[in-house]
């Protein structure tokens, strides 16, 4: 790792810590909640690559326990991987990150609550035919959420008692909610690459540049795409 990501990621760790103190939304059959993070996790897989963003992921989750002593309790624990996942995926340019929903999918309905909510399930085609048209961060940053809420359903579903009533009533709130966490890590990616970007031109930082990704920094000619 050379010292650009090094910076990188000391950088990322201090906004995933501060990002990590701001609670967006419960989740349902818990004492949790979601955060900030959610936001900004996966976005650490595009500066860094799908590997180190999802080590980084693991780290400022790791570190955030260590800090603020959050208990170890095992939903703590599996909320790792997801979030590390929706890394690997948004790192990822192929469209091989395709073959996590349907695996999820039959995981989900393998289990005997999840074949009784199976229309749960079927959300997941939508990030599934995303992925193949991800070019675009928006439905780049759509696979990214899913991902982490596919993984984390399919661990929830296997480790905790929620019933096929709860998880059918779910559906319009996942819809919401993932709405909501795609908006935020598109926002994200936009925001940290333009702050990038700007900040690269002082010389101290400008080594920084080539992690910069130009067809994702707010101007006139990316508002101009959309027209």
């Amino acid at each position: 790792m050379d010292k650009r990501k090094i910076l990188f990621l000391i950088i990322f760790t201090i906004l995933g810590l501060l990002a990590f103190q701001v609670v967006v939304n419960k989740i349902v059959g818990s004492s949790q909640s979601f955060t900030l993070f959610e936001l900004l996790g996966p976005v650490g897989g595009m500066f860094l690559g799908p590997i180190l963003g999802a080590i980084s992921v693991f780290f400022v989750r790791a570190l955030n326990i260590i800090i603020f002593h959050q208990k170890l309790d095992l939903l703590t624990v599996i909320r790792f991987l997801p979030m590390m996942l929706a890394a690997v995926y948004f790192g990822l340019k192929q469209k091989k990150t395709a073959i996590i929903f349907p695996i999820c999918i039959a995981l989900f309905l393998l289990n005997p609550i999840g074949r009784q909510a199976w229309m749960y399930s079927m959300i997941w085609l939508i990030p599934f035919v995303a992925t193949f048209f991800n070019k675009r961060l928006i439905l780049k940053s759509l696979g990214a959420t899913f991902t982490a809420h596919a993984v984390g359903s399919v661990i929830f579903l296997y480790t905790f008692s929620l019933t096929p009533a709860i998880w059918i009533a779910l559906i319009p709130v996942v819809f919401i909610e993932r709405g909501v966490f795609t908006l935020g890590i598109w926002t994200s990616c936009l925001v940290l690459n333009t702050v990038l970007d700007r900040l690269t031109n002082l010389k101290v930082v400008a080594f920084l540049k080539p992690l910069v990704n130009q067809n994702y920094i707010i101007s006139q000619k990316f508002f101009k795409s959309f027209a």
